[in-house]
């Protein structure tokens, strides 16, 4: 399968060309176009995977073109709007004519890279039947912790309280939040998925409650179950906003003074770390407490690895049907070297993997040494092989601080426990690495710590 084709429209010449290589750099193919008649051309030539549509341009601006996408038909593509001067009611407007998402300048890089990923990846997923996917109506694994997780949340279904998945990146948060949403009684309803990374300040209100004219999240969820994807990255003036709702237990569209019901399920996920955000004041108290009535705690996949060879199994054949690719069966040895891989990106990059051998193609079995080539490990010890791939795997903010905490663990049990021994060794001043160790959520008791 060829990598996902971008088309970056954008009458700014440093940003294009910004943006065309940065994204080369991860792997896309990027063509550009610096107004909407060359945008309509590279459009007509080749229907792209996703658009980056910029909102002012001199001859017609974005909102416009999109206008005139629409009017064709259902977009074929995922649009994502940029704009230096936007507003509620342009933000508003372009959800409402089919934008994915909404990323303003100046651009942050890693939330423009992360919009495209989650973009793409809403594309998939709204494919044509014979061409997804097939859904995980009920996620895949028969161990011990799976059938338990699995009864958790066949539980929680029967209720309407708020729930917080906590679980790695990866793990398979949102597919435990449309499971929950099939087994309630609101299953008829819409499940709406909102990232949070995409609520500012600026637009969170409008998006969240709509407006006069245009109805938000809150209101297209209306019956049904919002999901609040990420909400460790929810910015604190959002936050405060939420809480309002939350306590009112009503919302207001932005223009009018007339309040409406709050009548959705709200389910939201966050990273294990979201606890240390809330001690350290970067999460509010009393959201947590709104949100995370019951908190439904989803393993890493390296604690249920037994399950890896069924995963594989049905990951291989979804998407041999869904992408038409010659079907291959892994050998006993593959499983087995899968079994105890440390699987840091989860589910999902277990699914990537898959596909990408499935793609590579080859005999009809995957063989040991294709997987070991895959996972990049030929030639390193077990120890550098485990290193290797669990921090290869990971964001570079995430592959850091583990780094650091797997660095500073060791560097604490060669110090007896002790933080003032510690601090001489790694160099650091005491009350900065205190907050370290605290931030990384080492615990200095278990180290025996009598500093």
């Amino acid at each position: 399968m060829s990598a996902s084709r971008i088309l970056v429209v954008d009458d700014e010449a440093d940003i294009r060309d910004l943006v065309r290589d940065i994204l080369t750099d991860e792997g896309y193919e990027v063509a550009v176009a610096a107004n909407a008649a060359e945008a309509r051309e590279a459009r007509a030539a080749r229907i792209p995977d996703l658009v980056l549509l910029d909102i002012w341009m001199p001859d017609t601006d974005g909102i416009t073109l999109l206008q005139e996408w629409t009017r064709e038909g259902p977009l074929p593509h995922p649009v994502v709007m940029l704009s230096g001067h936007g507003t509620v009611d342009t933000a508003v407007e372009a959800t409402r004519l089919g934008a994915a998402a909404f990323v303003e300048k100046p651009l942050s890089l890693a939330k423009l890279l992360k919009t495209v990923e989650r973009a793409l990846e809403g594309s998939r997923a709204q494919r044509p039947r014979q061409w997804r996917l097939p859904p995980i109506l009920e996620p895949v694994g028969r161990s011990g912790v799976m059938k338990d997780l699995r009864e958790q949340v066949r539980r929680l279904a029967q209720h309407d309280t708020p729930v917080t998945i906590i679980g790695e990146r990866g793990s398979g948060r949102e597919a435990f939040a449309r499971y929950m949403h099939s087994l309630s009684a609101r299953a008829d309803a819409p499940f709406v998925d909102c990232p949070v990374s995409s609520l500012t300040p600026g637009n969170a209100e409008a998006m969240l409650s709509g407006t006069a004219d245009q109805p938000g999240m809150l209101g297209i969820a209306g019956g049904g179950m919002l999901f609040l994807d990420e909400i460790d990255d929810m910015p604190t003036e959002v936050q405060r906003m939420l809480v309002g709702i939350l306590e009112r237990g009503r919302w207001t569209p932005v223009g009018t003074d007339k309040s409406q019901s709050l009548s959705i399920r709200l389910v939201s996920s966050a990273r294990p770390d979201l606890q240390q955000k809330i001690e350290h004041d970067a999460f509010r108290r009393d959201l947590y407490a709104q949100l995370a009535i019951v908190t439904l705690h989803v393993p890493a996949l390296r604690e249920y690895a037994e399950d890896v060879p069924e995963l594989v199994r049905y990951y291989t054949d979804a998407l041999v049907d869904r992408e038409r690719l010659p079907y291959r069966h892994f050998s006993m040895a593959a499983q087995n070297r899968l079994r105890n891989y440390p699987w840091p990106g989860n589910v999902r990059e277990l699914k990537n993997l898959v596909h990408r051998l499935l793609i590579m193609g080859g005999t009809e079995e995957v063989s040991l040494e294709e997987v070991e080539r895959a996972l990049g490990s030929e030639g390193e010890t077990q120890g550098d092989a485990f290193v290797r791939q669990d921090l290869l795997a990971l964001p570079l903010r995430e592959a850091r601080e583990a780094f650091e905490k797997a660095y500073l663990e060791q560097q604490l049990l060669l110090c007896d426990g002790k933080v003032g021994k510690l601090a001489q060794r790694v160099g650091m001043e005491r009350t900065h690495l205190y907050r370290k160790l605290r931030s990384l959520g080492i615990d200095l008791k278990a180290a025996g710590s009598d500093d």
